[in-house]
């Protein structure tokens, strides 16, 4: 910038800066890009996507919000798309790939706006209205189902695996996954409360998916602290305690001075019998099984060992609270107050080997609001995966049981709100209605992605789907494992009501976000420590260096 030939700097040197149209563009393709990119694992036909990363770890995924929390994403408007995918992850658990997907739909569908001179803020406006009436409609086609019914929400948890690497499975998972919610699932004010955290998953490679299985009750990654103790105790009372079975050292340092051997055997019958009280305690109270977060003593072991007590030693601190309301245990913090009626109950106790480690299962508790699924599969990427499939299956499961309500899945209600939307744009004027169509077409290309990715025609798919919709078969949808279209309903291909919603939200507000920026000022880079001749320079300033 000059005044009278004279150069105004304002701001920092090495500062870049991109303006107008672009940055703009700039934005949108970057937006673009990302969608391009879990555009192809969408759907049950869709693939996978292999990562490695700069330590050489591999993750194979068909999970959009894992794809892009493992890549190492630079460009900030790019950013914004990998946030809408950790957004809708941590709300609803699944329709992480369909938020990128509309979100980069809507940014595309957008540019062709923007090239034909309509202000951005106007698309933005008419994108809002849109998006208000898209989720009217989806509310108003979703169909009601029982909360409880375990049918219903087998068809909702099978689909979402549908489109994973674990779909062989999928029926058998599908049961462990609705059995565990509907074991935590709490009655609230309206409605039921699923608290996702009660269901706890532990993964070990061996064995096949199918060994994969719910344990009413508590696995604990720990083994018996003590070769001298029982392995196994039926009809366990189980105690948790919160602190050490241990001498406590002294908070400063402390000097005693013997002159006397008796003293000294003094010093140490005095420990023992410390310990060995705490012990009779823990035996008093009727304790079979002992649970602690801290540490055990070497001594206190072998006097819990000669009680026929089974102790485990520090256990996490979640999974006390879990083994708390699984067993009906109360967490003691001082041994003092331990009293029988603090002990839980669980019908086995045991310790097994798993491959190399044992694990202490503590299951058949009478009324568990805590329960385990252990996951088995082939190798250590398989379980991983399918710990990733049941996490999505899980929330989906929870987010029918909480919103009771759903609609079809194969892009069946994206179709039907597209082509509802497009009857409702033509009452709107001016270039509103043309956002407005835009983002009809925007929502159709979930479907559209879904035929793609089966090797079906997407043209032949688009005319079929608006003429069947147009003639009120609101749940035709892209059957993609048949590669033709079908009443995704009647082929119980459900998905939860509220993955649709949030998706439509977060893809707007993503989309928005991105459409309103028209100047992108990129700080110059810290200052490195200067690099010995021959070292490699960094990229554009403010820009992250190009591969």
């Amino acid at each position: 910038m000059s005044a009278g030939g004279q150069p105004v700097i304002i701001l920092k040197e090495g500062t870049g800066e991109s303006r107008g149209r672009e940055a703009q563009r700039n934005n949108i393709t970057a937006a673009k890009l990302i969608a391009e990119v879990v555009r192809t694992s969408l759907g049950p036909r869709g693939m996978d996507k292999m990562l490695v990363d700069s330590m050489g770890d591999v993750t194979i995924t068909n999970d959009g919000a894992t794809m892009l929390k493992e890549l190492d994403v630079q460009h900030p408007a790019a950013k914004m798309m990998v946030e809408i995918s950790k957004a809708t992850d941590n709300e609803v658990g699944d329709g992480t790939t369909s938020a990128v997907v509309v979100a980069g739909a809507l940014i595309e569908k957008a540019e062709d706006l923007i090239t034909k001179d309509v202000h951005p803020v106007v698309i933005v406006e008419g994108y809002a209205k849109a998006a208000e009436k898209a989720q009217s409609i989806l509310e108003e086609i979703a169909e009601k189902v029982d909360p409880q019914g375990r049918a219903d929400l087998l068809k909702v948890a099978n689909t979402s695996m549908l489109t994973k690497l674990v779909s062989e499975d999928a029926p058998h998972l599908a049961g462990v996954v609705v059995d565990s919610i509907l074991q935590v699932a709490e009655k609230a004010e309206k409605g039921f409360k699923v608290d996702i955290d009660n269901v706890k998953v532990e993964k070990k490679p061996g064995g096949a998916l199918t060994d994969t299985k719910l344990v009413q009750g508590i696995i604990l990654d720990k083994e018996v602290v003590h070769s001298g103790m029982p392995k196994r105790v039926d009809e366990a009372k189980i105690a948790l305690v919160n602190s050490a079975l241990e001498i406590e050292k002294t908070e400063f340092s402390a000097e005693i001075r013997i002159n006397d051997p008796q003293q000294m055997q003094q010093f140490m019958e005095e420990e023992n019998s410390i310990l060995k009280g705490m012990v009779d305690q823990v035996k008093e109270a009727g304790t079979t099984v002992l649970i602690c977060q801290k540490g055990i003593d070497d001594l206190a072991q072998h006097f819990l060992a000669k009680a026929g007590i089974l102790a485990v030693r520090r256990a996490k601190e979640s999974d006390m609270t879990k083994l708390s309301k699984a067993t009906g245990a109360r967490i003691v913090t001082n041994l003092d107050d331990l009293t029988g009626k603090d002990l839980g109950y669980a019908k086995l106790v045991e310790e097994r080997k798993l491959e190399d480690d044992k694990w202490v299962f503590v299951e058949g508790c009478k009324n568990p609001k805590a329960v385990t699924i252990l996951v088995r599969g082939g190798t250590q990427r398989i379980v991983d995966e399918a710990e990733r499939a049941l996490h999505d299956s899980l929330m989906v499961t929870k987010d029918v049981v909480e919103l009771p309500a759903v609609v079809a899945g194969g892009g069946a209600p994206e179709e039907e709100v597209s082509f509802q939307l497009r009857a409702w744009a033509q009452k709107l004027s001016g270039r509103e209605q043309l956002a407005a169509l835009k983002f009809a077409d925007a929502i159709e290309s979930i479907p559209l992605t879904l035929a793609e990715n089966a090797g079906m025609d997407p043209i032949d798919t688009q005319v079929e789907l608006r003429a069947r919709h147009g003639k009120g078969a609101k749940w035709f949808g892209v059957d993609a494992l048949n590669g033709k279209s079908a009443d995704m309903y009647a082929k119980s291909v459900w998905e939860p009501l509220a993955v649709k919603l949030q998706i439509l939200r977060a893809s707007t507000e993503a989309a928005s976000m991105i459409l309103r920026i028209d100047d992108v000022i990129a700080a110059s880079k810290m200052k490195a420590p200067p690099t010995p001749p021959g070292g490699g320079g960094g990229g554009m300033g403010g820009m992250p260096p190009m591969d």
